[in-house]
Formats: C-alpha cells, sequence, structure tokens
C-alpha cells in the first residue's frame, strides 16, 4: 500500500496510524497526527480504492452504504499491511493507534470489529458502524475516542452512538465527544483527541 513512515524521537510511543477520509492521500493527516503527538513514529497510508478519482479504502455502493465483501478484503489487506510495515519499519505490531477521518476512520473500526489484536487504541472521526449483526472480537480495554457531530449530515448521530455501544459490549473503553458541527474536523475535536490520546499515555 502506498504510505509514508516518519521514525519517531520517543520510543515509548505508539505508532500512529494515519487513514485519510475519502479524496484524501497520505500527507493528509500528518499535521492533525503531529498536533496529537510530535515525537511518536507516524505511518500514513492511502487507500487502494479510486472513486471518480479519488482514494478511498473500500467500495461503497451509494452513500453510506457500504460494499461489505471489499470492506472485508479490504480491511484484511490493511492489517497485513501492518504486519509488513512492523517488520520492515521495527516498531512494535502490538502498539499502533490508529487516526482514520470519514471513511479512514471506517476502516479503523473494521480493524477493531475483525481482528482482536490490530489496535492498540484508536481516534476516530466521524466513523460510521461498518458492519452490523456480527459478533466483535474480545476488546478488552482498548481505548477508543469517537468525535462526532451533532449536526453531521453524512454520519447521523445514531451511527455514532451505536458503534460506541457496540464497541463497549466488546470490551473496549470509549471515549465519545459531541461537536455543534457537521462533519468537518474543527481544532476543538483535535484538541479534545489530544487531551484523550494525551491521558491514556501519561
Amino acid at each position: 500500500m502506498q504510505h509514508i513512515f516518519h521514525k519517531g524521537t520517543d520510543d515509548t510511543k505508539p505508532t500512529l496510524l494515519l487513514l485519510h477520509g475519502t479524496g484524501g492521500n497520505e500527507q493528509s493527516l500528518v499535521g492533525l497526527a503531529q498536533e496529537i503527538d510530535a515525537t511518536a513514529n507516524l505511518l500514513s497510508v492511502r487507500g487502494n480504492i479510486l472513486e471518480n478519482g479519488m482514494p478511498r479504502f473500500f467500495r461503497r455502493l451509494a452513500e453510506g452504504v457500504f460494499d461489505i465483501e471489499d470492506l472485508i478484503y479490504r480491511t484484511q489487506e490493511l492489517n497485513d499491511f501492518l504486519t509488513e510495515a512492523a517488520q520492515q519499519y521495527s516498531f512494535d505490531r502490538q502498539r499502533v493507534i490508529a487516526i482514520g477521518y470519514s471513511n479512514g476512520a471506517n476502516i479503523a473500526a473494521s480493524l477493531l470489529f475483525h481482528y482482536e489484536d490490530a489496535l492498540a487504541g484508536a481516534i476516530l472521526h466521524h466513523p460510521m458502524v461498518p458492519r452490523r449483526g456480527i459478533e466483535l472480537p474480545v476488546l478488552q480495554d482498548v481505548p477508543i475516542f469517537i468525535g462526532a457531530g451533532t449536526n453531521d449530515p453524512l454520519c447521523s448521530a445514531q451511527e455514532s452512538t451505536d458503534l460506541e455501544t457496540l464497541l463497549t459490549a466488546a470490551g473496549a473503553k470509549v471515549t465519545t465527544a459531541w461537536f455543534d458541527y457537521g462533519h468537518q474536523l474543527t481544532m476543538s475535536e483535535v484538541q479534545a483527541a489530544k487531551e484523550w490520546y494525551d491521558s491514556i499515555n501519561s
């Protein structure tokens, strides 16, 4: 998968996996990640799917309707890539925290839904429930931050609430922060994510 890796300056920190939204690329969230933790390893990945020329991490059939078969395939592809990247760049595969926005948050959530040890934690900005009606792996005490907009036209408040419920039921420790905005990513949301991140790494 097309990607960039920046070696961090603090080996005690996790590796931050950056997953962009539709139309983004491997550069899109680097600035955001540096706001969260400027000392951690950064692994930023570009989605392998193109929709009208815009990179995505998996196909969709319509707005808000995921191609589940492709989602499952692309989730496995990303999970396998993380294992290979950990060997290539010598970082701890068990200490990867995803930072995803929109489509990137959805593929990060899908990693959590499908693989018990894929992520050590996640910051999910405006995610949806990747799949319904499946049993999740045990996510005991995996820390997860959900950033949600009360007026998000693409990701309803119910989606965020349902995702929190499903992850919590699997054992994860979920913190959901609500903002009176739509689907955009605001500095107040980034600051809340940073405060949460600092609290789990203190």
